[in-house]
Formats: structure tokens, sequence, C-alpha cells
């Protein structure tokens, strides 16, 4: 593998890790029961940053196609991952949200035409075993909300990523002005659901906006940059097979920062989960076909091959507040 695209791998890499660290962050500094006002802080201020960093605006259709990759990846996916985090018991959403690598594939395979491999699929199945493995407790009777919620947020950020590649670029715009479009897009459709659910913003003291500011910028802006950015130059099953990252960050995290025990399954699901996502990596690179004279870059694009939920987004370690003692202390690790 080149070292560019390694250092491309490792930078994309970066955006699951940073989400593994939502969770920690939220329980310990944010106010509890308010997943839908933390989807919004996380996803307006952040998009309205890149936006007058990049200074530039969707053209024509666009419009709507920022619109609709916004709801998919954060509009839609933040609440239905954070009532997915509230409603099931502790690392479950997480464990939901390791079959997102096989969803992408398999949307890959419906809209862009790419044949799942054998390699791929076992692949997949092995990273969602390990992540398993780390993130599932004993638990009680699960809440069928909960499980549909978790699985409506996978299909919305897999949706998302997928349409991400097979749309690309404007001729001319790069990823932090997309990223910005997504973001805004989708912390506006939250804005106004938030109010009607949760009523007005909480009172916030000095860690809650720190966390705040964290989650924005950290967690969110960059993040969302990188990940968008890695969307666009790798193949969906490299993207996406960085998915488990999430919750194995959050239980290293949980580990090193909450005190929480790792077991010996634990610990085999960390390895088993690691070592999908590294191979997960070692799909070819597409090759590009060449553009015609006078055809946009962006035409050609569409053929490559795609990149997922945040997270997920997971996805993601919740970014939905909790109360501490009222929920397990688990990775459930939304995005």
């Amino acid at each position: 593998m080149a070292p560019n695209r390694v250092t491309l791998i490792a930078l994309t890499a970066l955006a699951p890790v940073s989400w593994g660290t939502t969770y920690a962050v939220t329980t310990e500094f944010l106010p509890a029961d308010r997943p839908l006002f933390t989807g919004l802080m996380r996803a307006l201020p952040a998009g309205l940053l890149l936006l007058a960093l990049a200074r530039v605006l969707p053209r024509g259709a666009w419009w709507g196609k920022a619109t609709v990759l916004g709801a998919l990846n954060i509009g839609a996916f933040f609440p239905l991952l954070f009532l997915s985090a509230y409603r099931l018991p502790g690392g479950m959403a997480a464990a939901v949200g390791s079959i997102a690598p096989l969803c992408v594939v398999g949307l890959s395979a419906l809209l862009l035409g790419q044949r799942p491999t054998v390699r791929t699929l076992l692949t997949g199945t092995v990273a969602a075993f390990g992540v398993s493995l780390v993130v599932l407790k004993a638990a009680g009777a699960l809440d069928p909300l909960g499980v549909l919620a978790a699985l409506a947020s996978i299909a919305s950020m897999s949706t998302g990523t997928v349409l991400t590649q097979r749309w690309g670029r404007p001729e001319g715009i790069g990823p932090l002005a997309l990223t910005g479009w997504q973001l805004t897009a989708g912390g506006l459709l939250i804005a106004p659901l938030a109010l009607l659910v949760e009523g007005a913003p909480p009172a916030l003291d000095g860690p809650a906006i720190g966390g705040y500011l964290y989650l924005a910028l950290v967690n969110t802006a960059v993040a969302y940059w990188l990940w968008f950015r890695g969307i666009g130059r790798l193949t969906a099953t490299q993207v996406t097979f960085l998915g488990p990252l999430s919750p194995l960050t959050a239980a290293v995290v949980g580990w090193a920062a909450l005190g929480e025990a790792l077991t010996p399954w634990q610990l085999a699901g960390m390895a088993m989960a690691f070592g999908a996502t590294v191979a997960g990596q070692l799909t070819p690179a597409p090759r590009r076909k060449a553009p015609e004279r006078g055809e946009p870059e962006r035409k050609a694009s569409r053929h490559r091959d795609v990149m997922a939920c945040g997270p997920s987004a997971a996805p993601p370690a919740s970014s939905g507040t909790a109360d501490r003692d009222a929920r397990p202390r688990h990775p459930s690790n939304p995005r």
C-alpha cells in the first residue's frame, strides 16, 4: 500500500477514534436527558463554522443534494442513534451498529453495481462479532423501538455514505464546503425537533460548555471533514471498515479514564475487530475512469468504488446525554 494512501487511511481513522470519546464526554460533562439538544449543538455550530471557512454555498441541484445528504448523515442519523442508545441496554446500540460495513457493501452493490467479495463479507462478519464481544453485556428483553431506531440509523448513515461518493462533489468544491453544507442542513433539521420535544435549552455550566465546544469543533467539524474527505478518496470497503474503531476507542477510554474493567473476552473481541479493520484496508485501490475531453472530473469520480452509520456513528459513543446513575456505563458509542 502506497505511503500516501496509508496516511490518508490514518487521517480518516481519526474520525471514528474521535467519535469513540463521545460517550465519556457526554456522561461526564453534559446535561442529562438532552440527546436532541446535544445533536443540535454538535451539528449546527460546526456546520456554520465550516461554511464561514469555505465561504461557498451550494448551487443549482446541489441545494437538494446537500439537504438529502445532511438529512441522512446528520439530521436523521443523530436522533435515531441517540434514541436507540437510550432505549437499548448498554452496548447493544453499538453492537447493532457494527453491521454497518455489511450494510454499506449491500448498498454499494445495489446503487453502484459493486459486487461484494467473499473476503469482504467474511471480514464484515468478523468485525461485527468482535465489536459484539467488546460492548455486549448480559441484558434483559430488548426494546423493539430501540432496535428499530438502531437499524434505521444504520440505514440512514449507510445510504448517505454511498450517495456521498456516488454524487461526488461539484467542480471546484472541496470536502470542507461539502461537510459544512451537510452539518448545517442536518442541524437545521434537528433544531425544530429539539425545541418541540425537549423544550428550551438547558442552563450550561463551565464543564458543559467545554464539552459542547469539544463535540462541535473536534468531534464533529474536524472529524466529519476527515470522514467525508476519506469517502471521496477511498473505497467503500476501506472507509466503512474504519467504523469499528469507534466502539473500540470507547472501550479503551472507559478503561483508562473511567475505571471500567476489560475482560479477556472483550480483549479478544478488540483484537478481532481491529484485525478486521486492518484487513478491510487491504482492498486494492479502485481504478479511476479517465475523464473525457471537456468532461468534469467529478463525473468520472462517480464510477469509483464507494465507502457508513456515526456511525455509526455509530453514529458514535452516545452523543446523546445520559444520566450516569441511571444508565449502564458502557461504550454504546454513538458518533
